[in-house]
């Protein structure tokens, strides 16, 4: 579709309501705007015909990378086919059918079905239900509250609003709701005692989940929901020891785990799954953005044997579960899904994530760790963050007005490269498409350096 550049504009200042945008400004025109047009490998490119890197991958969700022409042919193929047809009540198609064998085959050996939506914010909706179905199910109607971790980002639903722990998305929505409660979260740089190490803090860390769950009542909670490497939150991957010492906790007071892999699934972190690599047994995990690569939208709730036995059981006493929307399943999301999982096994995807990772990771630290204001380099796979601090040596955090992060992000767009400012805090967000290469890798080194040298100041200069 090609459009009038100054039209598009005007009709999106218009029309469009755009999410997590200052609408008034971007209503006035006082925000910046862009109008997206292509996109091929990691780069992307505009109406204007201004190219970038993305190094955020659209929202951690592009894992193949842009323009792969196997994905458009399969959805083209499957709308020609069949372009819809529902889930219920036992209907099926070939792509949705195909598309569950292989994710339960890569996840991890215990878990056996998979529930389909359409984003990660309905997949934990469904997550929920599940978890309060399940104790319908055994007869413990008293064990519902959901515990998840203050930073934690699950969704922008009602519940899953609540689910997340970032102030931005609960102010003037009346959130969190009960029966929602909120632990810390596995934060290291930011611990308020400094002079904890990982295993120290990650003690901390399950202590304090464990108090919350024996003041509220062991009997009332139901389940742990959580990113194994905090996204949105900050890009925060766990402390030493810290699943194994939440996950002993869970089993203690018999609270199911709900493992959010909507960022970290299908090769991101270098492993198809982070619950593999830092051996969590998910209950229920959660998956969606890289299950397409956001080619098409689809989510899913993949669920465990032991919870799947439970809910047999009470769907023979009480009839059908009685859950689902319109799009379960949708056959073209389906399509896309089965394509984009070829294309990762094809071209080793996951395993490029782990070595580029690792270099994107050691290059950004040998660039800018040693800036006078940069507090932490940290990541995991093709995910990382630099934090931005006023004080490095007392630790001493940009005033918010600043808005710091957002401003090293804009400077590095005018070198060529989209970063992500991540919320509450100064903090600049990578988690670029899995075909990354190390050359395209030094380009968000270079632009990262460069534009924090131009906000902040090189070394021996003011800021």
């Amino acid at each position: 579709m090609l459009l009038n550049p100054n039209q598009s504009a005007a009709w999106d200042r218009d029309h469009f309501f755009h999410p997590s945008t200052a609408a008034g400004k971007h209503a006035r025109g006082e925000s910046p705007a862009r109008i997206m047009s292509g996109g091929s490998g990691v780069f992307v490119t505009d109406i204007d015909g201004r190219r970038s890197l993305d190094a955020f991958a659209g929202l951690y969700c592009v894992n193949v990378g842009y323009g792969r022409q196997e994905i458009a042919d399969a959805i083209a193929e499957q709308a020609r086919s069949l372009a819809y047809y529902h889930a219920y009540a036992g209907h099926g198609t070939e792509a949705s059918i195909m598309l569950a064998k292989m994710i339960v085959e890569r996840a991890p050996a215990h878990m056996q079905r998979v529930y389909f939506g359409l984003s990660g914010s309905d997949a934990n909706e469904t997550n929920i239900k599940l978890v309060w179905y399940y104790n319908n199910a055994l007869g413990r109607p008293e064990k519902k509250k959901i515990v998840s971790r203050w930073r934690g980002y699950h969704g922008s639903g009602i519940m899953t609003g609540s689910l997340t722990g970032l102030e931005p998305f609960h102010a003037m929505f009346d959130l969190p709701r009960p029966p929602i409660l909120h632990t810390e979260a596995p934060y290291y740089y930011r611990r308020r005692d400094r002079a904890m190490g990982e295993e120290e803090f990650s003690q901390h860390c399950a202590d304090r989940l464990e108090e919350l769950i024996v003041a509220e009542g062991p009997d009332t909670v139901a389940a742990l929901v959580a990113e194994p490497v905090l996204g949105t939150g900050g890009i925060v991957p766990p402390p030493a020891g810290y699943w194994a010492k939440i996950q002993a906790v869970l089993a203690r007071h018999d609270v199911l785990l709900v493992a959010d892999e909507v960022v970290t699934g299908f090769g991101r972190l270098g492993r198809m799954f982070a619950s593999d690599l830092y051996d969590l047994k998910p209950d229920l995990m959660t998956v969606a953005k890289g299950l397409t690569s956001a080619y098409a939208p689809l989510s899913g709730s993949v669920v465990s044997g032991k919870v799947w036995d439970v809910l047999v059981e009470g769907s023979d006493r009480t009839g059908p579960i009685s859950h689902g929307w319109t799009y379960s399943a949708h056959p073209i999301g389906a399509a896309a899904g089965i394509a984009n999982l070829d294309l990762l096994d094809r071209l080793g995807l996951v395993e490029n994530a782990r070595s580029v990772g690792a270099y994107l990771l050691a290059g950004l630290r040998d660039a800018v760790a040693s800036h006078r204001n940069v507090g932490e380099v940290r990541g995991e796979g093709l995910l990382a963050a630099v934090e931005l601090v006023e004080d490095r040596d007392d630790r001493v955090f940009f005033a918010p007005e600043r808005t710091v992060g957002a401003r090293v992000v804009a400077a590095m767009l005018e070198r060529g490269v989209i970063a992500r400012a991540m919320p509450q805090g100064d903090i600049l967000g990578f988690a670029p498409p899995l075909c990354l290469e190390e050359a395209e890798a030094d380009m968000i080194i270079d632009a990262t350096a460069r534009a924090i040298d131009d906000v902040l100041g090189r070394p021996g200069e003011s800021a």
